[in-house]
Order: C-alpha cells, then structure tokens, then sequence
C-alpha cells in the first residue's frame, strides 16, 4: 500500500504531480507491457540486458535490486520499441538518492536504433530531473507530439556528478492501439473472356466478319 507519505511531499511539485489515487498508478502505467522487448536496446549500458529490467510494474519501482548503470561515462541511450501505437503521456524516472542519478532526460520520437551521434540533434522534448528516489515524479509528455509513436527513445546524457549513471525505474504513461494491418487487395484477371459476359462485343465481332 503506497500512500502520500512515502512519496515525502514530493508528488505536489507543480508540472510533476502524479493523480491522487495511487492504487490507479498500476494501470496507468502499464505501457511497458506494450514495449517489444526482444528489441528494445541500451547504448552504454554497464551489463548487457540490465536496462530491460527497469521496465517493470509500477509497484516495483523501489525494487534497487534491479537496474541499469552506465559503462564509461554517465550516458545512456534507450531503444524503446513498442508493439503497436503509444499516445505517451507522462514519464517516471526513479533512481538512488545520490550522485549517478540522471539530471536529465531527452525523447526522441520515431527514429529507430539511434547511436549517441543521433542524438546531437534537437530533442523532440526534454525535462532537468529532479532526484526522485520513491518515483513519485510525474514529467508530463507533450501529447500533440507523442501523439503516434511507435519507437521511443530517451537519452540520459548527464547525471548528478558521478561518473556512472544509475537508475531503477523507468514509467511511461500512455495509451496504447493495435497496429493498423494494410489490406490485400486480390484482383481477379480474366484468362479466357466469358461469352456470356460479353454478348454485345462477340455479336459485332461476328457481324464484323461475316461482311
């Protein structure tokens, strides 16, 4: 049971707030069930495979036993597929209360397997964290611009001051859609015309030939 409490007032900053009804936060940030994680990747991660583990339940955000830390430097860069179309909303970035938290994040949308010089351009949006060890902080996505994306990326690119980051949690609030399956369309082509489809031309021809 989590109540206002645990979260040490900090889910009232303005512009950071999560709703009050906290055994809803569990179903409102179910979209990482919707990630294809046989494909999602993490550029500069300390141990292959460790940032798969941060995308979890809501619930088990205060888990520290999982995470991910980055290698030689305090970057890191998400890969973030999803299996049909997210409308992100909000995210949540819960990391130990010190000097490898992350101090900011950027969101890329749609632009699939990106490597750190990809991320020179401009962010589609971008947020200063602020330390949140209990993943109280909500960062509000802007939804015209995340309104369709399949493929999200999110670029950590500096920390609180250590030369690793690290970080336990990562929510994403959203909604999800099936993709849209292009049809076929089957023509069916005419190998030998059918008299009875086409009297009126197969009487002129005859006509034609008989004078």
């Amino acid at each position: 049971m989590h109540n206002h409490d645990g979260c040490g007032g900090c889910c009232h900053e303005a512009d950071h707030s999560l709703k009050d009804d906290f055994p809803e936060m569990g179903i409102e940030y179910s979209l990482y069930t919707k990630i294809d994680k046989e494909n999602l990747t993490c550029l500069n991660e300390s141990v292959d495979g460790s940032a798969k583990l941060v995308f979890k339940p809501w619930e088990e955000r205060l888990n520290f036993e999982t995470f991910v830390e980055s290698d030689v430097d305090e970057e890191l860069l998400f890969n973030i597929p999803f299996t049909g179309n997210v409308k992100l909303k909000g995210i949540i970035i819960c990391a130990p209360d010190d000097e490898s938290h992350p101090a900011r994040v950027r969101l890329f949308k749609n632009r699939p397997h990106m490597t750190f010089d990809d991320t020179r351009v401009e962010a589609v949006q971008e947020f200063e964290l602020h330390r949140d060890p209990t993943g109280c902080l909500e960062y509000p996505a802007k939804v015209v611009s995340f309104s369709s994306v399949s493929h999200l990326t999110i670029h950590i690119p500096t920390n609180y001051g250590n030369d690793v980051t690290r970080l336990c949690y990562i929510g994403l609030r959203g909604e999800w859609t099936a993709p849209q399956r292009s049809e076929i369309l089957i023509t069916n082509y005419e190998l030998r015309p059918n008299l009875a489809d086409h009297p009126n031309r197969v009487w002129d021809q005859v006509s034609k030939e008989i004078q």
